[in-house]
């Protein structure tokens, strides 16, 4: 059936009241083509949350536009035969007239793919392009984990310019894991030089990370470690992927994951005496992690189930702000401290504990660059490297 698509932010023009004509218009066309279909895509641009008092201009004009759609939609004329859609990333700014029963009354989140979703989507975007015996899907969508379908499109596109980089035709496996690795830390930076004592000490840094995270229990297996620089600033990484998709978190998963992020830096402190500046996303991550523990997750024994922390635009990266007084952010920022320190004292505890293993697979990684999780474990349960 016809389908009339138009952007929100078309409605709203300089001149006041071109919007609502606008708005008029579409309708009497649907109107007259129906039955058919109306998409508004970025409805937020119009469709924002109106306030008592609004000044003139811009407010006024987008004001209008909003009260000639509610009228189209459920007024007194019937527009029987039109179905209306509309798409945002901001549900939450959108007025409440806008939602009610009668106008949008069905909402329909459109949600990041689980695991078996990605590989369906890997599947269809990987029809365009020649692949090779050796890919296995369902691996790489383990691997891409939290991936959008317009990223999971990207990692194919990556693959093939890979490939043909390479002189080849078929992409295979690699192809398909190097352009997940690229997502996550950039290209490789082959003109970057490490002297010799910088390559021993991101060794030991990212063996101390997946030393600490194979002692632990409830931790996502170690796929690969390299210490081969990327464009992103990283000197080297270590990428765990999880057998499937997880969308509950223990309190003492998440402590194991915090413990990890500071493995790197307790290496580091373990062999060399000191640490470098390598740790600062760990510690991001690291701090992030125990601050949600505390302000989102109710996993203090002193706040309970009070909330702390709000979120806002969930789909729009999430940014969260405190809601209490100063006093008890103080009493935030300590436990904060006092939890990252305790799994920072675990983590060098295992690595001590493990001492022989860690100059063992650091002096591996030292040499081969890049290993595979297989490989590690192998080193790790005492088997004899080849």
């Amino acid at each position: 059936m016809p389908f009339f698509s138009m952007s929100g932010s078309e409605f709203v023009e300089m001149f006041v009241g071109m919007g609502a004509s606008k708005v008029r218009d579409l309708f009497r066309q649907a109107k007259e083509k129906a039955p058919c279909i109306v998409f508004i895509d970025e409805i937020d641009a119009i469709g924002q949350k109106r306030h008592s008092g609004s000044g003139y201009g811009g407010n006024d004009e987008r004001e209008q536009t909003l009260n000639q759609l509610l009228t189209e939609m459920d007024g007194f004329e019937g527009n029987t035969g039109v179905i209306i859609l509309a798409a945002t990333n901001r549900p939450e700014s959108l007025d409440p007239a806008l939602t009610r029963p009668g106008r949008f009354d069905r909402r329909v989140p459109v949600e990041l793919p689980d695991l078996a979703g990605r590989e369906a989507i890997l599947k269809v975007h990987a029809r365009k392009i020649k692949v090779g015996s050796d890919v296995d899907f369902h691996t790489i969508a383990r691997m891409a984990s939290g991936a959008s379908g317009s990223e999971l499109a990207n990692i194919i596109n990556e693959a093939a310019l890979r490939a043909v980089r390479n002189g080849r035709t078929i992409v295979n496996e690699s192809d398909l894991e190097e352009s997940i690795e690229v997502g996550i830390a950039g290209y490789q930076k082959k003109n970057a030089v490490l002297s010799d004592h910088e390559k021993k000490v991101v060794s030991y840094h990212e063996i101390g990370h997946a030393l600490v995270a194979a002692k632990q229990t409830n931790s996502a297996p170690v796929q690969k470690i390299t210490i081969i620089p990327r464009t992103s600033g990283a000197l080297g990484y270590t990428m765990q992927v999880e057998t499937g998709d997880k969308y509950l978190m223990t309190k003492e998963e998440i402590e194991n994951k915090i413990a990890t992020y500071t493995g790197g830096q307790a290496a580091e402190e373990i062999v060399f005496g000191s640490y470098t500046t390598g740790a600062s996303n760990d510690i991001e991550q690291a701090t992030k992690l125990a601050r949600a523990m505390i302000t989102r997750y109710g996993m203090s024994e002193d706040f309970d189930m009070v909330a702390m922390e709000t979120v806002n635009n969930q789909y729009l990266g999430g940014d969260a702000s405190l809601a209490c007084s100063p006093e008890t952010q103080r009493e935030i920022d300590r436990q904060v401290v006092e939890l990252v320190k305790r799994q920072h004292e675990k983590a060098r505890r295992i690595l001590e504990e493990n001492r022989e293993k860690l100059d063992q697979l650091a002096q591996f990684l030292y040499e081969k660059e890049t290993i595979t999780g297989e490989e590690f474990m192998e080193i790790l349960m005492g088997g004899e490297r080849k």
